[in-house]
């Protein structure tokens, strides 16, 4: 009992910094599950892809509701998102696992620098929110959009950019994934946020819905499998759920920028993470 509590209690802090930066969860309660209980990492993994789910769920009704996330984005990164992870899964063990890792840790140390110049951390001049042109692919597929931002009370109105480049970065998150078995959170928020120039609000509620649809169909392979064990999927569903709901709230009262503070740490231990599983140490 004092166990499934204890899952329950790591959960809601999954779940809660899942649905605020939209990075699904999963990467907290791994290895928390497997470091602190001892449990395998396949029931670690398979109780992960739950919560990512649970997060997705339980912000959903919030951002959906409120119109921050944009469905029409998701769905169509969604598209590239999978076909890279196809082709990912099709060619594992072509190349070297500890290069693709370096690689891709590179990239994302990029995306670093280029998120926190958007703080103002590192200038003295105060940031604000790009105001981009309009993109022929935005219009033609219908990719922009407004949402009500309650933090400063009024409703902010916004252009999609770079389409075919985010769709890009999208393909690499999914190959990413597939080849390597690692979660595309932080490249989902990166893209939306960086490349293609949504609000940070609308890239994280975007990128937990994007991340639940994905989490979704590889939950059903892992069920199959027999890896998602309910007593320790339950008691962590539940309490993303809470965590979630929680959240998508605080989010949406927060300002931009604290967002930002906020993803950020996440972001650089995921990169510091990749370079030292790329270089051996881990």
């Amino acid at each position: 009992m004092v166990e499934i509590l204890q899952f329950i209690v790591i959960a809601i802090l999954a779940g809660f910094l899942g649905s605020l930066v939209g990075i699904g969860g999963g990467m907290i309660i791994t290895p928390a599950l497997t470091i602190l209980f001892g449990i395998d990492i396949k029931y670690a993994i398979g109780a992960s892809i739950v919560a990512v789910i649970a997060t997705s769920s339980g912000s959903a009704i919030a951002f959906v509701r409120d119109h921050v996330s944009n469905m029409r984005v998701g769905m169509l990164l969604e598209i590239f998102t999978t076909a890279g992870g196809i082709v990912g899964a099709l060619m594992a063990g072509i190349f070297s696992s500890k290069v693709l890792y370096i690689f891709f840790s590179l990239i994302l140390l990029n995306s670093f620098f280029g998120m926190l110049k958007k703080t103002g951390l590192i200038t003295k001049k105060k940031i604000r929110e790009e105001v981009v042109k309009n993109d022929k692919y935005a219009d033609k597929y219908q990719l922009n959009s407004s949402y009500y931002d309650k933090a400063i009370g009024k409703t902010v109105e916004y252009n999609v950019d770079n389409v075919p480049q985010g769709s890009l970065v999208m393909f690499g998150a999914g190959f990413a994934s597939g080849l390597l078995g690692i979660g595309s959170g932080a490249f989902k928020v990166i893209a939306l946020d960086n490349y293609m120039k949504l609000p940070i609000k609308v890239s994280t509620a975007t990128s937990n819905f994007m991340m639940g649809v994905t989490a979704t169909a590889s939950a059903l392979i892992y069920f199959f499998n027999g890896t998602i064990n309910p007593m320790i999927a339950a008691p962590i569903a539940v309490g993303t759920l809470i965590g979630s709901r929680t959240g998508a709230k605080v989010m949406q009262h927060l300002e931009a920028k604290y967002i930002r503070y906020i993803f950020l740490p996440i972001l650089l231990f995921t990169i510091i993470n990749m370079f030292l599983k790329g270089m051996g140490v881990l």
